[in-house]
């Protein structure tokens, strides 16, 4: 984090999209225009997230905030980028439960207008938990919240994905499942699979997350539980917070169809990814947050459902995530921002605790 550059998240001019913006607006409404067009601090790779204002007398509202798939010539860090899909699983949270997901006012499969299919919804207000410097670190609004206040945080947030996995029925989550054989949590691990195989087609592989994926089948659970609706990318830094409370949660690319704990040890695991990288870099970090046991215990309490074969699912969260950063870190390549070391393995920031997961000495060690 201190010495590589920060990744590129776009290679678009954003005064020529306005433009485009407005004239696609046009067609919807007639004299509309868009002013304030701005790139967010917590941009992402997978996707673009592009905010404005909306200037009309009949647009439904003024602050708006455009979800724009990746452009397809800029090393993606995903093959597909389904926006249709994005917005049916929103419109079913919005629709099943009471998660708040921001209102999506438009959708657009056609590439044309944009360069890459997007959909635009209405801007939610509020602060979140930033990922560069992390939260972890001292600085931010939520390292100087009071152990109290974070402890309201924690704990609305386990109910997010409390309600979301209870509310939605299970049936109407299927859409979401992978092509394949087997059942939903052998199509999810089989789709990271094919994916960490694309990410290393004609270039060096990871001797560490093929050992982890072996570590997978060897920890493989008797039951694996029912799957319900997950919102794959589950962490805190994909929530805005009206203080201390959810007011919008984000970034549903990675929904899935798939047990409770695919979830649940992502959100484990994220928090952990962050406080490792914090005490690996001098400070003490929020060790007394999301703590495992804790979130466990929290779920459970919400759900009647006690989350089982969590080393199975934390080291599952910690392999994807390492699948993310390689891929990351072979685009930053590509851009000629970092060299590729003789050891793929230690592009993966985190490559010493997924080690320590397939070794089954991480969470002995963990605070």
């Amino acid at each position: 984090m201190a010495t590589a550059p920060r990744p590129r998240t776009s290679t678009r001019d954003p005064e020529e999209l306005a433009a485009r913006l407005t004239a696609w607006l046009d067609a919807r409404l007639p004299g509309a225009t868009v002013s304030g067009l701005a790139v967010p601090d917590s941009n992402g790779m997978s996707s673009e997230t592009l905010l404005f204002d909306l200037e009309h007398p009949d647009a439904p509202v003024r602050g708006c905030a455009l979800r724009l798939a990746a452009d397809p010539a800029a090393y993606t860090v995903f093959p597909v980028y389904d926006m249709a899909r994005q917005h049916r699983v929103m419109a079913l949270v919005a629709d099943r439960t009471d998660v708040p997901v921001p209102r999506v006012l438009w959708l657009e499969e056609d590439p044309e207008p944009l360069g890459a299919p997007f959909f635009v919804m209405a801007r939610a207000e509020g602060r979140v938990p930033p990922d560069v410097m992390p939260y972890t670190y001292e600085g931010n609004w939520l390292h100087a919240a009071t152990d109290a206040q974070r402890a309201v945080l924690e704990a609305e947030s386990v109910a997010v994905l409390a309600r979301l996995h209870d509310q939605v029925p299970a049936r109407e989550a299927a859409f979401l499942l992978p092509d394949g054989e087997g059942s939903p949590l052998r199509r999810h691990v089989d789709a990271q699979r094919a994916y960490y195989a694309w990410v290393v087609e004609g270039l060096a592989p990871s001797p560490l997350i093929e050992a982890a994926f072996a570590r997978l089948e060897e920890l493989w659970p008797e039951d694996e539980g029912p799957a319900v609706l997950c919102w794959g990318d589950a962490r805190i830094g994909n929530i805005v917070y009206d203080g201390f409370a959810p007011a919008a949660v984000l970034d549903w690319e990675m929904a899935a169809c798939a047990p409770r704990e695919v979830d649940l040890g992502w959100t484990v695991y994220l928090h952990r990814f962050f406080q490792d990288l914090t005490v690996t870099f001098g400070q003490p970090g929020l060790p007394g947050f999301l703590r495992r046991d804790a979130v466990e215990r929290r779920y459970a309490g919400l759900t009647g459902h006690v989350p089982r074969a969590m080393e199975f699912h934390t080291l599952y969260a910690a392999l994807r995530h390492a699948i993310v950063m390689l891929r990351i870190a072979y685009r930053q390549a590509h851009f000629g921002e970092v060299e590729v070391p003789e050891d793929p393995d230690r592009l993966i920031l985190h490559h010493a605790a997924l080690a320590a997961m397939v070794r089954g000495t991480y969470w002995d060690a963990a605070a």
